[in-house]
């Protein structure tokens, strides 16, 4: 049938039959559509936070002892110094141990011999007493006191400093009980003397140190008030309590006054036991004083130093001392210039206090002055 009307439409038939083809989406199979995917990158394992860090060498004396018996007289740190170059670190030569678990302290007659663990120098103890078994030594030190053991540094330089209190903040001075008179109309007390006093409030704390406020103690940077110097007087007993209270003197330094303060005595004795060891922390400070007002300090002579508790100042913490570089005039440009600092030695500290520290200098290698850097050895 030759219709004009379908030989018009049977080419647009055809086309659209054809433009449909072109757009409908081809089918894929399934596992090809599996490999278009992207895959998935691999886990790159976390950076730990904190790289161990390989321990640090032992620097030994060239011509270190391989055995030192041990003598009356002796302190663990000239001891260390005959084996190591920095006799603070004495420590190390044991920490690696970890099996031992009682503590131990040294006396003497005991036998010292170097020995290698895993490549690592340690020091072992022959107990002069053979009822002592032989033990590798601990880095932990009994807190009592041993009359017989060795001690860390010389206890003649700083017992007076273990025994009574020695800087008070403000606060505790001016809450302080203090002497309002002394018995028979003296004007001042010493030994066998009474005196009155007001302010007592713990009638089962019979024994008291009397002291006077002392020089003030203050950071040279900020003028920061850390301190008072507490200046002994002399011991005193409960005879009467009340207020005032009846109190008698003894152990006299220098006579006692009105308006001397009393603080309780020491309820326990501090440990003269010391490890010594550098600051975990980066610290930086100064010596504010010499105990005994010289103007030069040398080895064994105790100092005051602006570094505390609030700093991480413990008892055992070694510090390398820097002196002042001076300040000169330049010939050439005029003005002042100011040299480099010196190394001077080495301090322990041995009694930390809240804002401030007492430490022994164990070592100088030149004159110590006021206000010569403290910092990590």
């Amino acid at each position: 049938m030759d219709n004009p009307t379908i030989r018009l439409l049977l080419p647009l038939a055809v086309a659209a039959l054809l433009y449909g083809c072109a757009s409908a989406p081809s089918e894929i199979p399934a596992a090809a559509a599996v490999e278009t995917e992207p895959k998935a990158e691999p886990k790159a394992e976390p950076e730990p936070a904190v790289r161990a860090k390989k321990p640090e060498p032992i620097a030994l004396k060239p011509d270190y002892p391989e055995l030192y018996v041990v003598k009356k007289g002796d302190t663990l740190w000239d001891i260390s110094g005959r084996f190591l170059r920095d006799p603070w670190h004495w420590p190390e030569l044991w920490q690696h141990n970890p099996d031992i678990e009682n503590p131990h302290l040294i006396y003497p007659g005991d036998v010292l011999r170097l020995v290698y663990v895993d490549g690592r120098p340690t020091l072992e103890v022959q107990r002069a007493d053979p009822r002592l078994p032989t033990e590798r030594l601990s880095p932990r030190i009994r807190s009592e006191e041993l009359d017989r053991a060795i001690a860390t540094i010389p206890l003649d330089n700083i017992r007076p400093f273990l025994q009574r209190p020695q800087i008070l903040d403000e606060e505790e001075l001016e809450a302080a009980p203090y002497i309002v008179a002394a018995a028979d109309e003296h004007l001042i007390a010493a030994t066998g003397n009474r005196v009155y006093v007001r302010g007592l409030s713990e009638p089962d704390l019979t024994t008291y140190v009397v002291v006077r406020k002392g020089q003030a103690y203050r950071n040279a940077d900020d003028n920061e008030l850390l301190g008072y110097e507490a200046i002994h007087v002399a011991d005193a007993k409960i005879e009467q309590f009340g207020d005032p209270a009846t109190l008698m003197l003894s152990k006299s330094r220098r006579e006692a006054l009105k308006g001397d303060r009393l603080l309780p005595g020491a309820r326990e004795r501090l440990s003269a036991n010391f490890v010594p060891r550098a600051p975990q922390d980066q610290v930086d400070g100064q010596i504010l004083a010499v105990i005994d007002g010289v103007s030069q300090i040398g080895q064994y002579q105790v100092v005051a130093i602006n570094l505390g508790e609030r700093e991480g100042m413990e008892a055992g913490h070694v510090l390398s001392i820097y002196q002042q570089g001076a300040s000169v005039s330049d010939p050439v440009v005029g003005g002042r210039v100011t040299l480099p600092e010196q190394y001077a030695g080495v301090m322990m500290v041995f009694r930390p206090f809240q804002k401030m520290s007492y430490a022994l200098v164990m070592e100088a290698t030149r004159p110590i002055h006021v206000l010569d850097r403290v910092t990590n050895p």
